[in-house]
């Protein structure tokens, strides 16, 4: 879920140590979904390290942790590094904290390409050299995308490749009930254009199309942000993206208003939204879904993260009782390829050593994926992996329109100032449903862009 934490207490560690076979999740060269094959050579490559130490600090906290927990198991059976995982509940100032009192970790993972950014400009990260930036661009979908967002300069003002992407989210998806698709007789839409038609026919049908919430209490507006980030990479090219989010590109650029207009056509028609244009900004993000399953239905779609199932009715089978299609792009605007809005995390070296660099070595294997894939909450841009170790077909799917993205970008309100994106820019787009125009919502966030200056 956007910008909110898994929670738990202040700090926690594992440590991993070297692992036995027995401790492994999946026993080596049993499961032929499994690449075993490049376990078994990352194993022969890495056999001099035993005993070496290791510490890692990251985010993932709570299930994610285990999981990632299972992931170093295998890195430690491997090589018999003696390692270490730590986190916090404040991890983005406890590894600025840590690195500028010269005691950091070996390796550091973060959502955050910002914050690493600042970090190589001091001195504090490790160039990953060009052979794993080469890597990274063959290997992913989307690569030079991945690549940009590892790429920094460093205190010499030099770019250099400081950060390795390891797991990824989605959130370029559009919700459905194919039973409900299926008795009215409606496809999925493949282009823009489809999808406005489709838009209108279900009003034609005597139907309502769309369910949209923005409400998030303290944090309301923001799943118009993504509407928006995602009209974005479907209207101009990747670098007017990346320029936006800098402000380079002002949020009162006509590719900007059109953006917001383009939202609006869903969102400001009272036809096309469950409980009218009203219901917009005052309907919770986590209740916004619900309508997809009345009978008969309130709703025909949701455009939402990945994470929303968690949200729907208790028992939801996913490609069954509901299930997803990417956000189409608009066919006018072929030449932008497949855009992919998303998040992921970040692995740089904060302090070098040998168990260090095979660490980011054994990330480029696929059983490093594919034994977080088959359990939960693991998606890859990786084309190397075996997607029948995904855990279910949903996560298959997804880790598809990662794997063939030609463009994949952060969300754009986390790589703003937080005044602007978690302020200004959600408190514009509830303004903007509520009867302000685009223009107005542009100046309105730019002046505060501006006052931050």
């Amino acid at each position: 879920m956007k910008k909110i934490l898994l929670m738990g207490v202040a700090a926690a560690a594992l440590v991993a140590g070297a692992a036995s076979a027995a401790d492994l999740k999946f026993p080596p060269g049993q499961d032929t979904k499994f690449n075993w094959k490049s376990y078994d050579e990352f194993k022969a490559a890495h056999a001099d390290l035993k005993g070496e130490p290791l510490t890692i600090f990251g985010p993932w906290r709570g299930e994610d942790e285990a999981f990632f927990r299972s992931i170093l198991a295998y890195f430690t059976e491997a090589t018999g590094v003696d390692a270490t995982y730590s986190s916090s509940e404040n991890y983005e100032q406890q590894i600025v904290i840590d690195t500028q009192a010269g005691s950091p970790p070996n390796v550091a993972i973060l959502p955050q390409p910002g914050l690493l950014a600042d970090l190589a400009s001091k001195g504090l990260l490790t160039p990953l050299g060009e052979e794993n930036s080469k890597w990274v661009k063959e290997n992913y979908g989307a690569g030079d995308s991945w690549v940009g967002y590892g790429t920094y300069k460093g205190k010499d003002g030099k770019d250099g490749y400081y950060a390795f992407p390891y797991k990824a989210d989605v959130k370029s998806l559009v919700w459905y009930v194919p039973e409900n698709f299926k008795e009215a007789g409606y496809k999925v839409p493949t282009t823009m254009e489809q999808l406005h038609d489709l838009t209108d026919q279900i009003v034609k049908d005597g139907g309502v199309p769309w369910c949209i919430g923005l409400g998030s209490g303290g944090a309301t507006g923001w799943p118009a942000t993504d509407w928006i980030e995602d009209l974005m990479l479907r209207m101009q090219k990747p670098d007017v993206y990346d320029k936006w989010t800098t402000n380079e590109v002002k949020f009162t650029d006509p590719a900007v208003i059109a953006a917001i207009d383009e939202f609006g056509k869903f969102a400001k028609n009272a036809s096309y939204v469950d409980g009218g244009v009203a219901a917009v900004a005052s309907t919770d993000f986590r209740d916004s879904p619900k309508g997809l399953f009345a009978v008969p239905p309130k709703c025909y779609m949701h455009h939402q993260a990945s994470f929303i199932p968690s949200f729907f009715p208790e028992g939801t089978k996913l490609g069954q009782d509901a299930d997803f299609f990417y956000m189409p792009t608009f066919a006018a605007h072929a030449d932008l390829g497949k855009p992919v809005l998303g998040a992921g995390t970040l692995v740089s070296i904060t302090k070098d050593s040998k168990a260090a660099r095979a660490f980011v070595e054994f990330l480029k294997t696929p059983i490093a994926h594919e034994v977080w894939m088959a359990q939960s909450s693991f998606l890859t841009p990786y084309k190397g992996v075996s997607t029948a170790a995904y855990a279910n077909e949903q996560m298959k799917r997804e880790g598809e329109i990662l794997t063939t993205a030609t463009t994949f970008r952060f969300d754009g309100s986390d790589l703003m100032p937080g005044k602007i994106g978690a302020g200004a820019f959600w408190t514009g787009m509830v303004d903007f449903v509520g009867g302000k125009s685009a223009e107005d919502t542009g100046k309105e966030v730019q002046a505060a862009w501006d006052a931050i200056k």
